[in-house]
């Protein structure tokens, strides 16, 4: 009281007093006690093995000894504690992580330590395993990892030796892993439809080594292996000279009837409808990122152009290329066997029935024989490594004719048109089947869509668009087919529609952040770019990009030298 209030005061402050790394002290000093072999409670073994630890430390770093020390488990008051089925080195290390937060992972402990962490229900130490072992995966190992990832219940990890596996399956195929597998899991493998290979005839051969590799006890199991096998894929020489030659094959009257059914596929038409999809539908691995070439198109003052520049959707950067030898605009863009067409379009002055092609390796053009027509503004998509070019426009009026390439004869041939003709449409190939969407005819623009059956060369209707657009993009994705952008014949369009299976129903999906006209639609890694356009004011040079995951669509690097309508075309890369 004599003192006064301001006495008062000082007494009532408050002081927050800390030594931040006290904790991390804490366990250096109580690290080397335990080395000292002082004040410590508690014994795990392992076989002959024995670990003195403390108690306290192990409660509060690991979540297993946390439940058995806290709660009414028997070993909470046992000095010694027997630990089945771990390795002792890997308890040994996962002991001396709970004092210091440190553990060194190799190619000789990890699986060990995978296992022990699991166990001991320390995720971030099995977290950081899965990444050593993700990280380090190679065709002589993907195998193995996926199998040690489905037992341990690491489905990120088993997802990615999957992917892997897929991405990498004909240098997979040579490994001793592949050879060793139970056939279950072979029969899976020969099933999926991911495979990435360049020909249904690598199938096979991985297939028939693994069954030579142990031929009494596999050679049984040839007829089921040949009929998850896509033959009817595979050339018709091969199948003959290769196939059906193999001692095994011959020998089997079921695997005789697979054959016959293949060459029958080449020698009699009438015969392909009949057979199960999956058997002539080449497999796709989309999970192999391709580059994106943007192909001829218009500039800001709208003059066709004969530039080329590729996009890399993973670095996010676009590069010239080697220019065609003739400007393009509206120009059909197709790729097969690696190698990029332009094919017609609108040079500023004509329409053109000319076609160049363009080899990335080379990084150059070189010209193949014309279209029997000439063609802008057409659809171009690749089945069964031919080349179709779907309506279009020849200067005078829309087109309804439909045009097949052979890049093998260097030839064009005429099939069955189409029901209506179609300018500005969307195509793309979407279940084994080329699918044509909207487009106009000069007087109207239309939300209905057909599609072609290339092995019995008829249209059939599918259901319509949900909106009428020309000018439009069209890709398949996986099981869904999606459209976008456009023009309805009274505004430019961002608006995004997707059909969930050849007998499903369009529906809408989030819009573009831009109204794209005249846009190039294009899939690849599970992805979906949308490149170019025209918003109603001016050519666009931007690029969004949709992950269906997601559901958004974002802005990608810009093109380069492009502006407005470019055709574009996806070169896939083989892994590395």
């Amino acid at each position: 009281v004599i003192m006064g209030d301001s006495v008062c005061e000082e007494l009532e402050d408050l002081v927050h007093f800390s030594v931040p790394d006290l904790p991390a002290r804490g366990y250096v000093v109580m690290e080397e006690i335990r080395r000292q072999g002082k004040l410590c409670d508690v014994t795990l073994k392992v076989g002959e093995h024995k670990f003195s630890a403390h108690r306290i430390v192990l409660a509060a770093s690991i979540p297993y000894f946390h439940a058995m020390f806290t709660n009414d488990m028997v070993e909470r008051k046992q000095d010694e504690i027997l630990m089945q089925g771990m390795d002792p080195s890997a308890l040994e290390a996962l002991i001396n992580f709970a004092y210091s937060g440190r553990v060194a992972i190799d190619q000789q402990n990890v699986q060990a330590l995978l296992i022990g962490s699991s166990f001991l229900q320390l995720q971030n130490v099995k977290d950081a395993c899965c990444s050593f072992l993700q990280e380090r995966l190679h065709p002589k190992n993907c195998l193995g990892v996926r199998q040690f990832a489905e037992a341990m219940m690491c489905t990120a990890l088993y997802d990615a030796a999957n992917g892997f596996l897929q991405r990498h399956f004909v240098e997979a195929a040579l490994s001793e892993e592949f050879l060793a597998l139970r056939a279950e899991e072979v029969l899976e493998l020969m099933g999926c439809d991911e495979l990435n290979v360049k020909a249904e005839e690598q199938v096979f051969e991985a297939a028939l080594a693994w069954v030579h590799h142990d031929r009494d006890r596999r050679k049984t199991l040839l007829p089921e292996l040949l009929a998850k096998i896509r033959l009817p894929l595979c050339q018709p020489r091969f199948l003959s000279d290769r196939v059906q030659q193999d001692e095994l094959i011959r020998c089997c009257h079921r695997c005789r009837d697979l054959v016959d059914e293949a060459k029958d596929f080449h020698l009699v038409l009438e015969r392909r409808p009949h057979l199960p999809s999956f058997k002539t539908r080449p497999r796709c691995c989309t999970s192999v990122s391709g580059l994106i070439y943007a192909v001829g198109g218009l500039n800001s003052s709208g003059d066709s152009l004969n530039l080329v520049e590729v996009f890399d959707p993973v670095g996010n950067f676009w590069e010239r290329c080697q220019p065609m030898r003739t400007a393009r605009s509206r120009v059909g863009v197709a790729v097969v066997n690696g190698l990029l067409y332009a094919i017609g379009g609108y040079d500023g002055q004509s329409r053109l029935s000319t076609v160049e092609v363009y080899n990335p390796e080379t990084d150059g053009w070189t010209q193949v024989s014309s279209m029997n027509s000439q063609r802008s503004a057409m659809g171009t998509v690749v089945i069964d490594g031919h080349i179709y070019v779907c309506g279009g426009y020849d200067g005078k009026s829309s087109l309804n004719s439909v045009e097949c390439y052979s890049p093998e004869t260097d030839r064009w041939s005429v099939v069955t048109e189409m029901s209506v003709s179609r300018s500005a449409t969307g195509v793309t190939v979407f279940d084994g089947r080329i699918f044509v969407s909207g487009g106009h005819d000069g007087l109207q623009i239309f939300n209905t869509v057909e599609y072609y059956n290339h092995h019995t060369d008829r249209w059939h209707p599918a259901p319509a668009m949900l909106n009428k657009r020309c000018r439009h993009g069209a890709a398949a994705l996986g099981s869904h087919m999606y459209v976008a952008g456009g023009y309805d014949g009274s505004g430019f369009l961002s608006g995004v529609e997707v059909l969930a299976g050849v007998s499903g129903q369009w529906s809408l999906l989030v819009a573009m952040n831009t109204r794209r006209s005249r846009v190039s639609l294009v899939s690849t890694a599970g992805r979906l770019y949308a490149v170019g356009g025209y918003d109603g004011q001016s050519n666009l040079s931007s690029v969004e990009m949709l992950n269906p995951d997601t559901n958004r669509w974002v802005f990608m690097a810009p093109m380069a030298s492009h502006e407005g309508g470019v055709g574009v075309g996806c070169v896939l890369l083989q892994p590395a």
